[in-house]
């Protein structure tokens, strides 16, 4: 048997369904997908695809790792399967560095997993920031203080749910929001909890399925110097402290 049927087979019995039932979701006769596990015939391209939907496996997972000796679902859940990371190399071989400028931060929610999108952006090289395969996102916003919206942050790509460590920042790549730069906290095996540094930004939940990549915090590049607004409070705790301090002055005056 190969490694692509002892794949399929233990995938199916981990499921506790029959033969039929996955011959049956497949789309294909129950002798047909029986050949398959015993490693008498291999699938055509198109059925290749049905199985690996089936069972929420990328191919190239099923094609060449024993999954049996994998931790393998706790790979991030990319959509389509997807676990190939489309990447810019120089001529030597050696990653680049892609930026996603601000004018193509709403583009990278479609066009992440395009290589053409990704080949388009610019590039930089970071020699010092070792192994893993990185890339550079703008900042948006007050909520990660003392990065501005002038600031890029270069993070470190994500392969599974377990190098996520409780309490470090990351960029997170989400359906519905898009690109955001926020501190984790793994809120059990479905859900991440989002936290901001700047305290007047209440934490959220994002649910595992709606994450599209993860990248860790590896440096920024700050491209104009940080200007702390005292004037504005970091948490409503502070801003009733100002008040009562302006209402005092306010009494003091009239007294």
């Amino acid at each position: 048997m190969s490694l692509y049927s002892e794949n399929i087979k233990y995938l199916r019995i981990k499921r506790n369904v029959s033969q039929q039932v996955a011959a049956d979701a497949i789309g294909i006769p129950r002798p047909r997908y029986a050949k398959y596990e015993d490693g008498v015939n291999f699938p055509p391209p198109e059925t290749l695809v049905g199985i690996s939907h089936y069972f929420n496996t990328s191919i190239d997972l099923l094609l060449s790792v024993d999954i049996r000796k994998v931790p393998f679902e706790d790979l991030l859940k990319l959509e389509n399967n997807r676990i190939l990371l489309p990447i810019t190399v120089d001529k030597n071989g050696n990653n680049f560095i892609e930026i996603v400028p601000h004018k193509a931060k709403a583009g990278y929610t479609t066009g992440y997993s395009d290589p053409g999108f990704i080949e388009n952006l610019p590039q930089i090289s970071l020699p010092w920031l070792g192994p893993g395969k990185h890339r550079a996102f703008p900042v948006d916003g007050d909520s990660m203080p003392p990065h501005n919206n002038k600031s890029f942050i270069v993070g470190r790509y994500v392969e599974n749910l377990g190098e996520v460590t409780d309490g470090k920042t990351y960029i997170v790549l989400t359906k519905s929001e898009g690109i955001v730069y926020k501190r984790l906290n793994k809120n059990g095996k479905n859900a991440l909890m989002l936290h901001s540094d700047n305290r007047f930004y209440k934490p959220y939940e994002v649910k595992i399925s709606e994450v599209l990549e993860i990248w860790e915090y590896a440096c920024s590049i700050e491209t104009e110097k940080f200007k702390p607004d005292d004037s504005v409070p970091k948490s409503v705790e502070e801003m009733f402290v100002e008040l009562r301090k302006e209402m005092r002055e306010v009494h003091r005056k009239i007294a």
